[in-house]
């Protein structure tokens, strides 16, 4: 038996095939089960990584009593994540989420009650956080490399949720159109939209960059498409202390970045008082500007070490060493992100700039 026991609860998001697979080829992990209500849609899993019978559940409560296992996974549609842990969290198991936090401030805050006083790490995994780029700016912006962090810039999407499966297995464009109508991604009551698919890596990882900085105040403005009840672009300022930052999210892009970067390119655009970084997705260079050198920089990206390149070792690691989850993943650094989504939507919905959501 492997060290530690993973459950895959939920696919509703199409990430958790790529996350079964990092449990799959870590060395102390196993699947230890997996869950959702519909079969078919763990077919390609149970196929994919030979997932015996008896690891099988379209039944939670059979999937938690007949396992033994260490972390779940919840990939559920992200109206569902409170409910999903609260049902998780009191069965001693470590807990990670996929990306986006919750549907709602009061929805993040029920996951952190829900796991309080359990002695369980919960975490929020965003994979832009295991990008080498977005690491190495990090680093450069708490050396000073750039002075005070006073705007971030970030533009972020892709052709739409529809269009990939695990392992970014291409979909066409016509079945893309042909699973819209049914699709929990274009449904406003399951957490649907652009905004809420991709404003989260912004405004997490951009707090990240501001050191848990929250912002005053957020103005808002979302695309409105006829026949469709979901937002497929999104434009977010917030207005912080010292500076505005622009955070923008986009379904419909002509390429993938993680095949070929669109235009505007995907990633963080990171503005100090004495220099600027631009950090793409996926890049193997940072590119830097400062006040004393004005010349455009190329700084490779940092190896970023065992125990730090995934989530799935990350996690692993954290349980083993006891130490608490930090960075990107910290639920209460997560959740300035998400008051900060709240604001959006608010600021969307009533078409004014409103104060940061409490």
């Amino acid at each position: 038996m492997a060290k530690y026991g993973v459950l895959g609860i939920s696919f509703d998001h199409m990430h958790m095939g790529d996350l079964l697979r990092q449990v799959a080829e870590h060395p102390d992990a196993e699947i230890a089960g997996i869950y959702d209500p519909d079969r078919s849609r763990m077919e390609g899993a149970i196929v994919n990584f030979g997932i015996s019978e008896d690891r099988v559940f379209t039944n939670l409560d059979e999937c938690l009593a007949k396992t033994r296992a260490d972390l779940a996974i919840v990939c559920s549609a992200t109206a569902e994540h409170a409910n999903t842990v609260e049902k998780l969290a009191p069965h001693g198991l470590h807990v990670m989420i996929e990306k986006p936090f919750a549907a709602s401030v009061a929805d993040a805050r029920r996951i952190i009650k829900a796991m309080e006083g359990t002695g369980k790490h919960l975490a929020i995994n965003w994979p832009l956080a295991w990008c080498p780029s977005h690491n190495t700016a990090k680093r450069l912006i708490d050396e000073g490399a750039i002075g005070d962090l006073i705007e971030v810039h970030f533009y972020d999407g892709n052709r739409g949720p529809l269009f990939h499966l695990a392992d970014k297995v291409e979909v066409s464009p016509e079945e893309v159109e042909r699973q819209k109508p049914d699709s929990w991604w274009y449904r406003h009551a399951s957490g649907g939209g652009s905004l809420l698919d991709y404003l989260g890596y912004g405004t997490t990882l951009g707090t990240w960059f501001y050191d848990g900085q929250a912002p005053l105040e957020v103005t808002s403005t979302v695309d409105e498409t006829p026949g469709i009840e979901v937002d497929q672009h999104s434009i977010t300022v917030a207005r912080y202390a010292r500076g505005l930052s622009k955070f923008e999210t986009r379904w419909g892009t002509l390429t993938d970045p993680w095949t070929q970067q669109p235009q505007p390119k995907c990633g963080f655009i990171l503005v100090g008082t004495d220099g600027n970084i631009s950090s793409y997705d996926y890049d193997d260079f940072v590119t830097l500007q400062t006040r004393k050198d004005t010349r455009y920089v190329q700084v490779p990206v940092d190896k970023l070490p065992p125990g730090r390149r995934a989530v799935i070792e990350y996690m692993l690691a954290r349980i083993e060493d006891g130490q608490p989850v930090t960075g990107p993943l910290d639920p209460k650094l997560c959740l300035i992100g998400q008051r900060i989504i709240d604001s959006a939507i608010l600021s969307s919905r009533e078409k004014r700039t409103v104060p940061l959501v409490p």
